[in-house]
């Protein structure tokens, strides 16, 4: 029997549909936030492999934060998602906002990252 997909899925579903058909063979950097955490990875899907990830649950930037549920949180997140990128190689990725819109947090990881140096 065929499951019926959640508003989220479908949304999620979409924009990853969206993406492929301009991926043009770069990277995509995915972005998933929860109520206290943000994490990114950089994903090659041609390969099926991540190339980098960050996340405000490790240590070294646990340790700065107040909060990781934060627009401060994202912000640090999207730079070190960007440092990572350029040591595995990557210069230009594609977005993967994943069904969230892009407002508040997931805008501020994306400008941060761009700011660092990615090409979106």
């Amino acid at each position: 029997m065929v499951r019926k997909l959640s508003q989220e899925e479908r949304r999620s579903a979409r924009v990853r549909k969206a993406l492929k058909a301009r991926a043009y063979g770069r990277p995509r950097l995915s972005v998933f936030r929860s109520h206290k955490n943000i994490y990114a990875q950089i994903i090659d899907d041609e390969k099926g492999v991540t190339l980098a990830a960050a996340s405000t649950l490790e240590a070294d930037v646990k340790g700065t934060l107040k909060t990781g549920g934060d627009i401060g949180a994202a912000s640090v997140v999207g730079k070190l998602i960007a440092e990572r990128a350029k040591g595995a190689g990557v210069s230009a990725v594609v977005f993967d906002r994943g069904g969230y819109l892009y407002h508040g947090r997931v805008k501020a990881l994306a400008e941060a990252a761009r700011e660092g140096g990615l090409d979106f």
